[in-house]
């Protein structure tokens, strides 16, 4: 196609999870309800981690900033899908494909690094307990966070302006619930040689590299583990691992098959099936991974609740007084 057949289009149109009429209604149910929760969930995550002094940790430190990238990225992708489908229209506009884009690639990747440096905090935990307050100071907790805040914004955007470089024709039709990067690629009628490389590129740095930390932290971990002679202290001791590795299997589980099974297949639906799992499924379930078997948030909540309930009480009964 020679360059003065290339036209830049204004708009695509999101084909979302199904093209029946009947099924809308149930879609949108579904999706406002898993949005509803993901958002409250994890807000309740940062009360309680901000409002518990004894919470005030390198582990929940973490953890709260992980509920913060988590109701991010449902934001970034959810109410777009929400309002389409109640307004009964597919359009997204150029630049709004190109924000979600750039956000969502930026979330994931944060969420990513987040992962990699709790498990790395269950590392220093588990196998130096002595050091642990001397090495996890909060100046390396606070270098962390924002290093893997700025590794992520760099990233997001090298990708959105290797999408900005690219030119869009006549096929304007994505079919995915949200603009996607692997699947804008797919879409451009010009040379994507340079966008896939490197994809493909910082796919294997940024998601390999801190998938391999992870790896080699519960490898010490579980090395350090059996070490412990009693199976109480073993148990103690993986216990604070054990959510952690729910939600990075979860994670880690439903991005391989998206990026790797259904690029392999080019199965458009396997990888809207995967993307709903990372975006929208596994940020809902992370507060309740979190929260379920742990004392500490579900102490603090309760606390939380029960002040707000007492100071209600206090003033209804200040109101009633003359």
């Amino acid at each position: 196609m020679g360059p003065g057949n290339d036209t830049q289009i204004s708009e695509f149109f999101l084909l979302g999870l199904s093209n029946e009429p009947e099924l809308q209604p149930l879609i949108f149910g579904l999706f406002f309800s898993m949005y509803l929760i993901s958002v409250f969930g994890n807000l309740l995550i940062i009360l309680a981690v901000s409002s518990a002094s004894h919470l005030h940790t390198p582990m929940y430190f973490f953890l709260s900033i992980l509920s913060f990238v988590d109701i991010c990225i449902t934001s970034t992708i959810i109410p777009k899908m929400l309002v389409n489908i109640q307004t009964q229209t597919k359009i997204i506009t150029y630049t709004g494909c190109i924000s979600q884009i750039y956000f969502s690639t930026l979330f994931a990747g944060w969420d990513n690094f987040l992962l990699a440096v709790m498990a790395y905090d269950r590392f220093v935990a588990i196998c130096h307990p002595l050091h642990y307050t001397v090495i996890m100071n909060p100046r390396l907790c606070g270098l962390l966070a924002l290093v893997s805040w700025i590794t992520s914004v760099l990233n997001s955007l090298l990708q959105s302006l290797m999408v900005l470089r690219l030119s869009f024709c006549t096929n304007s039709e994505i079919p995915h619930f949200f603009c996607e990067l692997n699947q804008m690629t797919q879409l451009a009628c010009s040379d994507t040689f340079l966008n896939d490389t490197v994809m493909y590129i910082s796919t294997v740095l940024l998601a390999g590299g801190p998938l391999a930390g992870i790896l080699y932290s519960y490898s010490k971990i579980i090395s350090s583990l059996r070490r412990i002679p009693s199976a109480q202290g073993k148990y103690k001791a993986f216990s604070t691992c054990a959510s952690h590795l729910s939600v990075v299997s979860l994670f880690y589980c439903t991005v391989l098959e998206g990026y790797l099974i259904s690029s392999a297949t080019q199965n458009s639906h396997s990888s809207a099936t995967a993307s709903v799992m990372y975006t929208v499924v596994t940020p809902m379930l992370n507060p309740f991974i979190y929260s379920l078997r742990n004392k500490d948030i579900k102490g603090a909540l309760r606390r939380s609740f029960g002040m707000a309930g007492t100071k209600g009480t206090i003033v209804l009964l200040v109101k009633k007084c003359p």
